[in-house]
């Protein structure tokens, strides 16, 4: 694991073509204030260590827990809202359920 004074660390894992596959580490961090992702490809994520929530605009959120994942569609706007110091990710970004 990287060291936790770097900050949340993420790391490439595999890219080819449209899929890039990455592991974060958050060590706690969150979204800062206003900040909020609206990424051009669909993100699969699966929380592998520790608890995190994931704010979506508008009043909804998910809560993972070791094991859960979620898929975030394309240009919906969200953000980390909390990490645990031991959260760490697998995230798929560029990956879709249907074709497109």
């Amino acid at each position: 694991m990287p060291d936790p004074a770097g900050g949340e660390q993420s790391l490439i894992l595999t890219q080819t073509g449209q899929v890039r596959i990455e592991r974060i580490v958050s060590y706690g961090q969150a979204s800062p204030p206003g900040f909020w992702y609206d990424q051009p490809t669909d993100e699969w994520v699966v929380l592998l260590q520790g608890t995190a929530t994931l704010q979506f605009t508008g009043p909804a959120s998910v809560t993972l827990k070791s094991g859960d994942h979620t898929l975030i569609p394309r240009h919906v706007r969200h953000r980390v809202e909390a990490a645990s110091a031991d959260a760490v990710w697998l995230a798929v970004h560029g990956w879709s359920p249907t074709p497109t």
